[in-house]
């Protein structure tokens, strides 16, 4: 008789459990649903960036040209006139076949 009353508090606990962790998943989920996705930066605008970048520069159509492509591919212009590589590496690593810097 005391093992069958045993069997029957385990039964009753274990499906308690599963409830308990079936309503704290569903609650997850639902939490999780109501978030909206965060939205993606908006696009730069590389003719401006780059006509910025580009102001000083001796060769400015041709600064512009390369500026355009790097800021096309990297979604990014460093601020300022020259240098400044570090607030967007990839404008700073594309290289040409010659191994110097794509990028003004």
């Amino acid at each position: 008789m005391a093992s069958l009353r045993l069997c029957t508090t385990l039964l009753l606990f274990s499906l308690l459990l599963i409830h308990q962790a079936e309503s704290d998943y569903m609650l997850i989920q639902l939490n999780t649903a109501d978030t909206p996705a965060p939205s993606p930066p908006p696009p730069i605008d590389c003719n401006g960036a780059c006509d910025a970048r580009c102001q000083l520069s001796s060769r400015p159509h041709l600064c512009k040209r390369a500026c355009g492509t790097c800021c096309a591919r990297c979604d990014c212009v460093p601020p300022g006139t020259s240098g400044n590589y570090d607030a967007c590496p990839c404008y700073a690593n594309m290289t040409t076949h010659g191994g110097r810097h794509k990028c003004p």
